[in-house]
């Protein structure tokens, strides 16, 4: 009885261990000059088929909308909120409401004004993945995106 059971245990702790944590988007950092003091940060989400993640301004009560959060600095400033291209929208059954999300790709962007020639912008960004059929609990990823003048 003693062998069965020790079988048993690992057989799940080595199914456990094959686990793998889903993920369905990859993200990608840049900073584009726009002027000798103003660059655009460029956070771009890659979103594999059949998955969406949400817009920065969806309505409360539903998902995970995807937010950004900028550690404070003597560098830079932020210029404006976040912005992001137009969204598709269509009302979703699980959540009882309408929903602007992205599929495939996505580049937000935040501009900033910067106080020095160079600076590291760094912070985080929080974002849901779903499809037709689930979604998975949201994701926090740190960034960094070096900009130079």
């Amino acid at each position: 009885m003693k062998k069965l059971l020790l079988l048993l245990v690992i057989l799940l702790a080595g199914r456990t261990a094959f686990a793998q944590i889903e993920g369905h988007v990859t993200w990608a950092y840049a900073a584009k000059k726009i002027s000798p003091t103003e660059a655009v940060v460029l956070l771009k989400a890659t979103i594999d088929d059949t998955w969406h993640i949400y817009s920065a301004y969806i309505k409360e009560g539903g998902p995970i909308k995807t937010s950004f959060k900028f550690i404070p600095s003597k560098d830079y400033v932020l210029d404006g909120k976040i912005t992001e291209p137009t969204p598709v929208s269509k009302y979703d059954k699980n959540f009882g409401m309408n929903l602007t999300f992205f599929e495939n790709a996505v580049v937000f962007q935040q501009k900033i004004k910067l106080k020095t020639k160079k600076s590291t912008i760094k912070g985080s960004l929080e974002y849901m993945t779903c499809n037709d059929q689930k979604c998975l609990p949201p994701e926090t990823v740190a960034f960094a995106v070096n900009v130079v003048l």
